[in-house]
């Protein structure tokens, strides 16, 4: 009887696995250029069009602009303090007035007197302006105080848009990974079926034990249950795609690492970031913010001056037919002697702010450090990794086709087979993911500087300019609109 040809032949293959296990292997050799639907390659969604989905619609993103466009106000209110405030009044009624006049013969006992009745409409107009001349200048520092919080809130909204771009490179990658890795796990599943028929076969014709085929069946029950978590873990990525990025994943085009804004070295990267990382900045603008409140509070001990116009018209207030204009200037200084101790209570609780706020800032150049530091590290790691699993899927290959050539001699057993071909998957498995955490931790060491934004990085999307809306409304003296048509 002629004899069965090889375990895991990849001539008994049938097209199928063959073309599954080609589209494998192009994920670990390729970049992970895998679809998750089958569309053309013409609409391919590249990793930099997906981090423009992510810039112009993640809410998480959109919600910290409006938040800065919140704070742009604050300085619009804060220069409310050097205008003047003016405030038109209008009173209008009907007074009646009765009662009797008393004559010479009335206050004698005789009788006498009028009674009168009179019917007046009272109406008065005016104007009243306050101009504040002099608070301490507790209106500059509270305009200081609003634009440092704009500032911090600018570097905000940049570190927001690090992490959502980084984010969105993650949910990227690991669709990518996770589908190329599913489709290592399905090839598995085919191969490990003709593995178990051929074994059936041979244990048919008294060549193989039953313990044999008992191995095989066992290994393919491993593979089946893998491919359901594989399969989970690409529909929890695809769930976060969606939620990052703003739509489902279709055709992936590879990723590729973002070497080029990676700094040479990592004593170059921790000068890059802590001058320029979002988080440092944003901490250093919320102390200039807390030394003004300082000032502000300081300013309520200071003389107040202040001068207020009026000029009213008259009518009928007394007598009918009656009308008259009053007009006044006024000044008014107020020097506060004691209030109970509360401002000095509170200048001294601001001072504690603005130490708190300091340390605060060191301890974000700390972790900031540290952060780059880790990415530095990974990134590292990551490169070693993807040159050692090449190397280990290259050996592996070698050894599981020999182990193949001395299964067909009777000098291995079938798990030994078993074990090479699975020490082949977990190579490009680890490979994949060696591959993907290159690409991610490229971009993380650009996050953890403080420059994976969409201008610097050239992200092809029409950028945000928080500086346009606060240019619109800090000057504005009235109007409840906003720029943007609200």
């Amino acid at each position: 009887m002629e004899k069965p040809q090889g375990l895991f032949d990849v001539r008994r293959r049938t097209p199928e696995t063959r073309a599954a296990f080609r589209l494998a292997g192009l994920a670990v050799t390729a970049g992970l250029s895998v679809g998750v639907v089958g569309i053309g390659a013409a609409s391919a969604e590249t990793l930099e069009s997906a981090l423009a989905r992510a810039y112009a619609g993640n809410p998480q993103l959109n919600a910290s602009r409006a938040l800065t466009r919140v704070r742009d106000e604050d300085v619009a209110i804060a220069q409310s303090g050097y205008r003047p405030t003016v405030g038109v009044n209008v009173q209008a009624g009907v007074t009646q007035t009765e009662g009797n006049t008393l004559s010479t013969q009335a206050v004698t006992g005789g009788r006498g007197g009028q009674n009168i009745a009179i019917l007046t409409k009272p109406a008065s107009a005016g104007i009243t302006i306050n101009q504040n001349l002099f608070n301490g200048f507790q209106t500059d520092n509270n305009t200081r105080r609003a634009e440092s919080g704009v500032y911090s809130q600018r570097e905000t909204l940049r570190f927001t848009e690090l992490s959502t771009l980084y984010s969105a490179v993650q949910a990227y990658m690991n669709v990518l990974s996770d589908t190329a890795t599913l489709e290592l796990r399905r090839n598995n599943v085919e191969v490990l079926e003709e593995q178990l028929r051929q074994t059936r076969d041979r244990f048919n014709v008294g060549e193989v034990t039953r313990t044999d085929v008992a191995q095989a069946e066992a290994r393919l029950a491993g593979a089946r249950a893998e491919v359901s978590a594989a399969e989970s873990q690409l529909r929890t990525s695809i769930g976060i795609y969606r939620q990052v990025i703003g739509v489902e994943p279709r055709q992936l085009a590879p990723g590729r690492p973002l070497d080029r804004y990676v700094p040479a070295s990592l004593d170059a990267a921790i000068a890059v970031g802590l001058k320029e990382h979002p988080q440092i900045l944003s901490a250093l603008h919320a102390v200039d913010a807390s030394e003004a409140q300082v000032k502000v509070l300081e300013g309520a001990l200071a003389p107040q001056l202040s001068v207020q116009g009026s000029v009213q018209q008259f009518y009928d207030q007394q007598i009918p037919n009656t009308q008259g204009v009053a007009a006044s200037i006024l000044g008014r200084l107020t020097i506060p002697i004691y209030q109970g101790g509360q401002e000095y209570a509170q200048i001294r609780q601001a001072k504690e702010t603005v130490g708190q706020t300091r340390i605060q800032a060191e301890f974000v150049r700390d972790q900031i450090r540290a952060q780059i530091v880790s990415f530095w590290g990974n990134l590292e790691a990551a490169k070693a990794r993807v040159i050692a699993s090449q190397a280990q899927v290259q050996a592996n290959e070698v050894a599981l086709n020999g182990v193949r050539e001395e299964a067909r001699v009777g000098q291995r057993t079938t798990l030994d087979v078993l074990n090479a071909q699975q020490e082949l998957l977990n190579a490009r498995v680890n490979l994949i993911v060696a591959q993907r955490d290159r690409v991610i931790f490229s971009y993380g060491v650009v996050q953890a500087i403080g420059r994976l934004t969409a201008r610097y990085t050239a992200v092809p999307v029409a950028l945000y300019s928080p500086k346009t809306h606060f240019d619109q409304v800090k000057d504005l003296w009235y109007g409840v609109g906003t720029p943007d048509g609200r």
